[in-house]
């Protein structure tokens, strides 16, 4: 989250929301209190699990993702840094505007993670870059900066791209896009994932496995029990041979 606010000077981040019941509500009023469009909230559950809400406040519409993969800046330690406010340039793969779901999650992050030209705390300019892949029906992001040369004898002149390269800065994370709705934090749904699978789920095949793998072994030790009970070994004659030298 700190990696996420350091990335959008244009965001103000709240405390902690404790109701659970009137969850959407809460947040809704926070929002307008704020005076923000958008609101970014996640969602923590059984010490585990990560949930994004992507919303836009009040009339929706609403994104609900699991985020997983997630490397955090000082966990990476890349060589790639920018300056603190500077306006980042998006970009997106193309399968982004393939399906209408798609269509829409790109709006939406364009909404989000785009800051404003004239915004109080941004810099105006780009030495950044946020990009937003698909790849597997998950949304991948990384964050590179944009390095030019600096010296005075190669300046890089308008539209010398060749001369710029990309360095990652980080952080890294993945968001796995479960349901959109029409409204903000509810209402009706527009998509479904239906290839999603919980984490709750995936957790509880685990224990299956593991279960079943200690029940094999438990059958292979009464197997083992049963077939040395049917097949007793004969009495050895050399067994007593030398007892009576004692």
């Amino acid at each position: 989250m700190q990696d996420m606010v350091s990335l959008l000077p244009h965001a103000k981040k709240d405390s902690k929301v404790e109701s659970k019941q009137s969850k959407g509500a809460a947040l809704n009023e926070l929002v307008e209190l704020r005076s923000c469009s958008s609101c970014l909230f996640f969602e923590c559950r059984k010490q585990k699990d990560l949930y994004l809400w992507m919303v836009k406040s009040p009339g929706g519409p609403s994104v609900k993702f699991l985020v997983n993969a997630v490397h955090t800046m000082e966990e990476l330690k890349l060589t790639g840094n920018h300056l603190k406010g500077s306006r980042p340039l998006l970009t997106f793969s193309t399968n982004f505007d393939e399906q209408p779901h798609w269509k829409l999650v790109k709006e939406m992050l364009t909404q989000v993670f785009a800051t404003p030209k004239d915004h109080r705390k941004a810099k105006p300019f780009h030495d950044h870059v946020f990009v937003f892949s698909i790849v597997d029906g998950h949304v991948w992001f990384r964050n590179y900066q944009i390095s030019v040369p600096h010296n005075e004898i190669d300046k890089v002149d308008k539209g010398g791209l060749d001369k710029m390269t990309l360095i990652e800065v980080g952080p890294r994370f993945c968001l796995n896009p479960i349901k959109i709705f029409a409204g903000s934090f509810g209402g009706p749904t527009l998509y479904e994932n239906p290839y999603y699978i919980s984490p709750n789920q995936i957790r509880a095949l685990e224990k299956r496995k593991k279960a079943g793998k200690y029940a094999k072994k438990v059958k292979a030790k009464v197997r083992r029990k049963m077939h040395e009970m049917e097949n007793t070994l004969e009495p050895d004659e050399f067994a007593d041979m030398w007892k009576g030298e004692d």
